[in-house]
C-alpha cells in the first residue's frame, strides 16, 4: 500500500479516533488517506490550538492523541502544544510534513529543521526516511508517548515517502502494564508513615492518569490522612470527602500550609516539581518524603523523596493499605484546618459584586457533579484552583505545566468531543479568549453544545496585578477588546452580557438548556486579589 496509508492504518490499530489538523500541501497524502478511515479528521483554525485538542485526548483518554500541519510555519506553530503536553505529561503525537527528500525543487523555501527544533520539546522526534520504517516507527512512537510519563513525540513525514508503495505490514498494537512496585519499597513507606506524627498526602496531576478516585477514596476513609490536591490534581479525591483539604491554589503559603508546614511526613501521589514548586510546601527541606507515582521521582533540593514506590498507584495504595492496619492520623486537627480553610474560601461567596468569590461560587452552583470546567490562564484560574470544590477526577481541566494562554476553549472543544454527555464549560479572561478565539468556528462546524465564560477585565489582569506587587507603576497591560457579543453571533454562536451580579447563574443555566455554541460575557471585579492574594495571606494567622 502507500506509505500514507500504512501510516494511517498503523494510527487506527494504535485506537486513534481524531487527528487535529491543519494541513498543507505536503500533507495531503495523508488527508487522502484519511478520506476513507475511521479516523476523524478535524480541520482546526490554528496549529496551536490543534494541539492543544490533541493533548486533551491524551489526558482524558490516557491514549496517544494526535495532531498534524505542514512543515515551517505549520510546524513552528506546533511548539507551543508540543512544549505543553510534554511537560505536563499529556501522550501526544504532532505529525509534519516536509519536502521531498530525493527530488526538492523548491530550495530552502519554507525549510527549517524542525526534527532538531523538536527533539529538546519530546520525548523523541524523528524523519521517516523509507515507507518500509513507517509501521514500525509510528508503534513505537505511540509506546513511547503512553509509557512511564507519558509525553508528546513527533514524526515528520516527507511528501515523497508518503507517496510511495510498500509492503511492509501493520505492527500490532501491544498494550503497556505498569509493574507492581517492589516490596521493600512498599515496607518502607509503611514503616515511615507508622513513624509520623503529622502525615500529609498531595495528589498532583499524575494521579488524574492512573485511574485511581475509588482506590484512594479507600485509602484515605481507612487511614484518616489528610489530602490537599495540586491545581492539576483537583477532583482526583472528592472535596466533600472528610479527609480532602481542597487544593493548593498558588506558590505562596496559603490556608492549607497551615497543615502542610507542620507536617513531618508528605506522600505525593502522582507529583511532579513541574506543576507544583515543593519549595513552596517544603521551604526547611526538612521533610520525610514518600514518592508514589509510575514513574520516578523528578528530584530538586527541596524535593528528595526518602522513599519512592514505583509502580502502579492503585496497588501501592493497596498494599500500604494492608500494611498500615491499625493506623489512623490526627482527625481532630485536619478537622480544625478545614473547618477554617472552608470559613475563608466561602467567605463573600454572595457578595453583591462580580468579585471572583462569588463568579466560582455561581459556577459551582450551576455546574454538575461530573460537568467539567477548561480553565485558560489568567488570575481568574487561581481563584478557581482555590475556591473551586472539585468531586470526580478530570471536571477541572487547567494547566499548571506550561501555563500557557489560549489552551482554554481548544481543550473545552476536544473535552466535549470526548464527553457529548457532560456539560463542558470554557473559562477564559480577555486576553487567553483572542489568543485563539478562531477556534469557535470549529466548534460551530462540529456542531458542539458548548458554553464560554469569558471574563473580562480589558487587561492582561494577572501580569497587572503582578506589575502592582512589584511597586511598579501601571502601565501598558490594558486592552482594547471587540464585543464580544456581536463576535460570537459572528460565528453563528449565541451572546449573553452580564450586568448585573443575579445575572450569571441564570444566563448559564439558560445556555446548558440551549443548542450551540454560546458566550457569556462578563466583568470582573480584581479588587480582592490585593485583599486576599497579598494582605489576607500575607498576614495569615494559622489556628493550629
Amino acid at each position: 500500500m502507500k506509505a500514507s496509508d500504512l501510516f494511517i492504518k498503523q494510527l487506527e490499530e494504535e485506537g486513534v479516533e481524531y487527528i487535529f489538523a491543519v494541513p498543507g500541501e505536503e500533507n495531503l497524502d495523508m488527508v487522502e488517506s484519511l478520506r476513507n478511515s475511521s479516523i476523524k479528521l478535524i480541520i482546526c483554525r490554528h496549529e496551536q490550538a490543534a494541539t492543544f485538542m490533541a493533548a486533551t485526548v491524551g489526558r482524558l483518554t490516557g491514549r496517544v492523541g494526535v495532531c498534524m500541519s505542514t512543515l515551517g510555519p505549520g510546524a513552528t506553530n506546533l511548539v507551543t502544544g508540543v512544549a505543553y503536553a510534554n511537560l505536563c505529561g499529556f501522550p501526544m503525537m504532532a505529525i509534519t510534513g516536509q519536502k521531498a527528500i530525493r527530488d526538492n525543487w523548491q530550495g530552502a523555501f519554507q525549510l527549517v529543521d524542525v526534527v532538531g527544533m523538536m527533539k529538546p520539546l519530546t520525548k523523541s522526534a524523528v524523519s521517516i526516511i523509507s515507507p518500509d520504517k513507517v509501521a514500525t516507527i509510528v508503534h513505537d512512537a505511540v509506546k513511547l508517548a503512553e509509557e512511564h510519563r507519558p509525553g508528546a513525540v513527533h514524526i515528520e513525514l516527507p511528501e515523497d515517502i508518503a507517496g510511495e508503495e510498500t509492503s511492509a505490514s501493520i505492527q500490532k498494537h501491544s498494550p503497556h502494564t505498569h509493574a507492581e512496585p517492589n516490596a521493600s519499597s512498599l515496607k518502607q513507606a509503611a514503616e515511615l508513615i507508622n513513624k509520623s506524627t503529622r502525615p500529609f498526602i498531595i495528589v498532583s496531576g499524575g494521579a488524574q492518569k492512573s485511574g485511581i478516585h475509588e482506590t484512594l477514596t479507600s485509602f484515605c476513609n481507612a487511614l484518616k490522612i489528610p489530602v490537599v490536591h495540586t491545581q492539576m490534581g483537583k477532583g482526583v479525591l472528592a472535596d466533600d470527602d472528610s479527609s480532602s483539604l481542597q487544593t493548593t491554589g498558588i506558590h505562596k503559603k496559603d490556608y492549607v500550609h497551615c497543615g502542610l508546614h507542620r507536617s513531618d511526613c508528605i506522600i505525593t501521589i502522582g507529583y511532579d516539581v513541574a506543576e507544583h514548586p515543593p519549595s513552596v510546601w517544603n521551604p526547611e527541606k526538612d521533610k520525610t518524603i514518600i514518592h508514589i507515582d509510575k514513574s520516578a521521582a523528578r528530584s530538586d533540593e527541596w524535593y528528595n523523596p526518602t522513599c519512592e514506590v514505583v509502580g502502579d498507584i492503585s496497588h501501592a495504595l493497596n498494599s500500604l493499605q494492608d500494611l498500615l492496619k491499625g493506623y489512623s492520623a490526627n482527625e481532630e486537627e485536619a478537622a480544625r484546618l478545614k473547618d477554617f480553610l472552608l470559613s475563608h474560601i466561602n467567605d463573600k461567596n454572595d457578595a453583591d459584586a462580580l468579585i471572583p468569590q462569588r463568579i466560582v461560587a455561581d459556577v459551582r452552583e450551576v455546574m454538575g457533579r461530573d460537568d467539567v470546567i477548561s480553565l485558560d490562564n489568567g488570575i481568574y484560574k487561581v481563584w478557581f484552583a482555590r475556591n473551586y470544590p472539585a468531586y470526580a477526577p478530570n471536571t477541572v481541566l487547567l494547566d499548571n505545566c506550561l501555563a500557557t494562554m489560549g489552551a482554554g476553549l481548544p481543550v473545552a472543544i476536544a473535552t466535549k468531543m470526548i464527553h457529548l454527555e457532560k456539560n463542558v464549560l470554557a473559562i477564559c479572561g480577555d486576553g487567553g479568549f483572542m489568543m485563539n478565539s478562531q477556534e469557535v468556528e470549529t466548534a460551530v462546524r462540529l456542531g458542539l453544545d458548548l458554553t464560554i465564560l469569558l471574563l473580562n477585565d480589558n487587561a492582561y489582569g494577572f501580569i497587572k496585578w503582578k506589575q502592582a506587587n512589584m511597586g511598579f507603576e501601571d502601565y501598558a497591560l490594558d486592552l482594547g477588546n471587540p464585543d464580544f457579543v456581536k463576535y460570537i453571533e459572528a460565528y453563528g454562536g449565541k451572546g449573553y452580557r452580564v450586568e448585573k451580579v443575579d445575572d450569571l447563574q441564570k444566563m448559564l443555566k439558560a445556555s446548558f438548556k440551549e443548542k450551540g455554541v454560546k458566550l457569556i460575557e462578563c466583568p470582573i471585579d480584581y479588587s480582592e486579589n490585593k485583599k486576599v492574594l497579598n494582605e489576607e495571606l500575607d498576614s495569615l494567622t494559622c489556628p493550629i
